[in-house]
């Protein structure tokens, strides 16, 4: 299926001056912090385990569908696929890693997608997704291998998964109010202004807790407003490991983006990133690589 699609450039800032500003950032907010430009490890190891061994390669992100098409009412026809994703930001055999809403159609209620998928010539899926059970309860899903689907919305990064220099980010002891992506992303916007950089990839909750949402199926009523959403979505408090999918744009340049959004999930969990809720014993380690484009699919009543 097509989708009317937009494309922008972003800023490519050198890494080495995107670890000084992300460093400098983070230890404002965080006891112990660095940021540095290394070589990737082999990401489809333990302890991430994802579907490629890098970040690199014609490094973009994109924003599909979006909150507009969950309320006030659902639209469960907005239905996408990665491979067909994959070919709209020009990259059709790719690495993919998001956040997003699950596959409607597969799973059968709404959930959240934790988008890890090779797609094209030699795929390989390595996708949760995580809905609410009938107990209340998060159900984490591992989808199998044919199953590349998602619906309503997601934040995807896609590269060609290969090796390469890379963003480090290590960090304890969160000592302010935002969380690590928030902090990221502003520290950027307040460096780079106008000009807007982005980021995708992966982090792990290394120690500590988090709180995750969860959605449960869709409203019977019009969701309205933030309140109306919150009472509606389902809370948790996750524990440490977890591994998160990543994404991130300092500003939006007027493509009515999700500038953050991250999804990640452990052995028999999973969800919407919010923040840590143990600051003193939170300790985060992730990857990032910088984009070079960002593309808008299917952007909620069309192009402004």
């Amino acid at each position: 299926m097509s989708h009317p699609v937009e494309r922008r450039a972003l800023h490519v800032p050198p890494l080495e001056e995107v670890a000084s500003v992300l460093q400098d950032a983070l230890k404002k907010s965080f006891a112990e912090a660095t940021v540095t430009v290394v070589d990737c490890p082999d990401l489809t190891q333990a302890p991430y385990s994802l579907g490629a061994a890098g970040l690199c390669g014609s490094p973009r992100l994109a924003d599909v569908g979006g909150v507009p098409y969950l309320m006030p009412m659902a639209k469960k026809d907005k239905l996408y696929d990665l491979k067909n994703l994959a070919a709209h930001v020009d990259l059709p055999n790719s690495f993919i890693v998001g956040a997003g809403a699950g596959p409607l159609n597969y799973i059968g209620v709404n959930s959240e997608l934790m988008a890890n998928a090779v797609v094209g010539d030699n795929p390989r899926n390595g996708s949760r997704a995580s809905k609410v059970d009938a107990a209340g309860k998060c159900e984490l899903i591992r989808l199998p291998q044919e199953q590349t689907g998602c619906s309503l919305m997601l934040n995807m990064f896609a590269s060609e998964g290969k090796g390469g220099k890379v963003l480090k980010v290590q960090a304890k002891k969160r000592t302010a109010d935002t969380n690590l992506v928030s902090c990221l992303r502003e520290a950027l916007e307040s460096h780079y202004g106008e000009k807007p950089v982005g980021l995708g990839g992966t982090f792990r909750l290394v120690q500590g807790k988090a709180k995750i949402h969860v959605m449960p199926d869709f409203s019977p009523v019009p969701l309205t407003c933030e309140g109306d959403v919150n009472k509606w979505l389902n809370f948790f408090d996750m524990e440490a490991p977890m591994v998160f999918m990543s994404t991130l744009c300092s500003k939006d340049p007027g493509m009515d983006l999700r500038i953050e959004h991250s999804h990640g999930y452990g052995d028999d969990r999973g969800g919407h990133y919010h923040f840590d809720t143990t600051p003193d014993i939170a300790e985060y380690e992730g990857f990032y690589n910088v984009a070079e484009f960002m593309y808008r699919v299917d952007r909620p009543g069309g192009k402004k």
